[in-house]
């Protein structure tokens, strides 16, 4: 189904009472989100969703947040960004910008809250 089929078929539910003012914005959010992610392909989608961890961070927080979306262990991102900041600086230089340019996660998330 395309976003604008699914969006007016959720207009005209609101229009006819079906749906309250809440239930609409929240249903509109959600068929958004929805074709959002399915049309990005997977590594745009988790590079998107690439925030720095408040739980699981030593400096930054970079490491747990590549540990969220990659699956890898944070201990193993830490060792990799050691291994390369010892032999030539680069690791050093990377993680400096990941902490830069990579936003905090949310304090409360999505999961944090419920439905």
């Amino acid at each position: 189904m395309s976003v604008t089929h699914d969006l007016s078929r959720l207009a005209d539910l609101h229009r006819s009472g079906d749906l309250s003012d809440t239930e609409y914005k929240q249903a509109k959010a959600r068929v958004l989100n929805e074709h959002t992610q399915t049309d990005q392909p997977p590594l745009a989608r988790a590079l998107n969703g690439l925030c720095r961890s408040h739980s699981d961070r030593w400096l930054g927080g970079v490491c747990g947040g590549l540990a969220q979306i990659s699956g890898i262990a944070p201990w193993l991102w830490r060792l990799v960004f050691t291994f390369f900041t010892f032999f030539g600086g680069a690791g050093l230089l990377v993680y400096l910008m990941l902490w830069i340019f990579v936003p905090q996660e949310p304090i409360f998330s999505a999961r944090q809250i419920g439905p």
